[in-house]
């Protein structure tokens, strides 16, 4: 037998490879979105263009997932998780340079591909770490990618205060991103411990379930891709917010999605993954809606608030009962992650430029009441099972070097 001290520390610094992955995302993305006004003006863009660019991320993605196949198989999910992240690292210094509008699609078309890359890749690596050590971990995992946001909205405010310096703001980043590579590669799992299956023959069509849970996930990170993309823009725009609160409306959701996933498997255990995702959906839409229609920062402020809190588990819970559902389920539920993301937001951009981006964000407050409706038909396997399987797991966990 294996001694629990040793397991327990083998699994702290996995844990905290994965996590630093997580982190390392949500840090690149909102680094860059939280930047999005000062890009915008420099290269003299409208919301439409606005849109168009980012939905250059959107296409990346969608055009991606053959090669991230591909790559998966070839590099496996520890080195492709790595270098994705470094492409990520090197868009950022890119942006801010760029020469023309199509440089900058260009640049964020590569950004999809990459994002596609390592969000399907760190999440084989979670779930591979919950089988391997038979510990729920996703909650936590995302609460990371959440911190990575907060941290990169944080330091955005921080330095639009002091300096109007985008080029430098994102050096730094980029300089963030390579410590975390350095740091998560050597605790990653392996090949040898998360192997990539190889099927032979046709792929089977994904079951009801799964495209239902595909759904859940697209419309669930449409609405929180888009309180990064345009939250700024809103409170800027709409509202006349100060330059230095800009930043905070993705602050604001940050904060509420961390706190809310550092105690979502106690919420989920209590009771059920199910009323977790139907209370805090419809959370987000009412307190989304609400804010937009009264108008005003406070109200927006509280409104991203209801947001973050209200979506936080939905992404976690998705990708657990998606991989009950089998590992060609969490693959595609992953990548629609990844679709409703980066292509969800360019599309209330487009939205929000043939009306106000006020209606825009109501469209995002019907996203989140989407993800309602599919949670009302959704199967969610009760917590307590899980639990009753790791403990099991726990005492039986084999040696891991």
């Amino acid at each position: 037998m294996t001694d629990t001290s040793t397991v327990d520390g083998r699994f702290g610094r996995r844990f905290l490879s994965t996590a630093a992955l997580f982190f390392l995302l949500g840090f690149q993305y909102s680094t860059w979105a939280a930047r999005l006004p000062a890009i915008a003006g420099r290269l003299g863009l409208g919301s439409a263009e606005v849109g168009l660019l980012l939905l250059a991320c959107g296409v990346g993605a969608v055009v991606s997932y053959p090669l991230v196949t591909l790559l998966m198989a070839r590099l496996g999910s520890r080195d492709l998780s790595c270098l994705a992240a470094l492409v990520l690292g090197f868009v950022l210094v890119a942006l801010p340079v760029v020469a023309d509008y199509p440089a900058a699609v260009a640049t964020l078309f590569v950004d999809g591909v990459a994002v596609a890359c390592l969000n399907v890749a760190m999440n084989a690596q979670g779930a591979a770490l919950e089988d391997r050590y038979g510990r729920p971990v996703m909650a936590r995992l995302h609460a990371s990618f959440s911190g990575g946001s907060l941290v990169a909205a944080l330091v955005a405010a921080g330095v639009a205060a002091l300096t109007p310096s985008v080029s430098g703001h994102f050096w730094l980043a980029l300089a963030v991103v390579l410590v975390l590579v350095a740091c998560a590669r050597p605790g990653l799992l392996a090949e040898n411990q998360a192997p990539v299956k190889k099927e032979r023959g046709r792929r089977r069509a994904p079951s009801a379930m799964t495209l239902l849970l595909g759904c859940a996930m697209v419309f669930g990170t449409v609405t929180e891709g888009a309180m990064n993309d345009w939250s700024a823009l809103y409170l800027r725009n709409s509202v006349h917010a100060s330059v230095a609160v800009e930043p905070m409306g993705i602050a604001v959701v940050s904060v509420m999605m961390v706190l809310a996933r550092l105690f979502a498997d106690g919420w989920r255990s209590r009771w059920g993954d199910g009323r977790v995702v139907l209370v805090g959906t419809a959370l987000a839409a009412l307190g989304l809606a609400v804010g937009v229609l009264l108008g005003g920062v406070l109200p927006a402020l509280v409104g991203f608030a209801c947001v973050g809190l209200g979506v936080a588990a939905v992404t976690p819970c998705v990708y657990v009962a998606a991989a009950r559902q089998g590992p060609d389920a969490l693959t595609f539920v992953a990548g629609m992650g990844t679709v409703g993301l980066l292509a969800g937001p360019p599309a209330i951009g487009l939205l929000a430029a043939a009306t106000t981006l006020a209606v825009g964000l109501l469209a995002v407050a019907v996203s989140a009441f989407v993800v309602f409706l599919c949670a009302t038909r959704i199967t969610w396997t009760p917590q307590a099972s899980v639990k009753q399987t790791s403990l099991v797991l726990d005492d039986t966990t084999p040696n891991v070097s």
